[in-house]
């Protein structure tokens, strides 16, 4: 069985992975994210963009965590692969 994160993107960097111009994504160095990423594997990032039923969906290939800046601020970088699959984007 798959082992799935599951993110929630604006539609500004839902469409910068999807066209392949961003390859990494960024969380903040929060307990959330620790709890969630630190010790973890997956195989793969579900992004979604909104919760509607038939929001823009795309699977991308999951190659691991470290860490990162964005902005100045020290964070986690979700570094992400081959995009396997992309739904309902117009």
């Amino acid at each position: 069985m798959k082992k799935i994160l599951h993110l929630t993107l604006f539609r500004r960097w839902f469409d910068e992975i999807a066209a392949g111009t961003k390859c990494t994504e960024y969380r903040a160095k929060t307990d959330f994210w620790t709890r969630r990423l630190i010790g973890r594997e997956y195989d793969e990032v579900h992004f979604r963009n909104g919760y509607a039923r038939n929001a823009p969906f795309m699977r991308v290939e999951f190659l691991g965590v470290g860490d990162a800046q964005w902005d100045g601020e020290e964070c986690f970088g979700i570094r992400l692969g081959k995009i396997l699959e992309i739904r309902n984007v117009p």
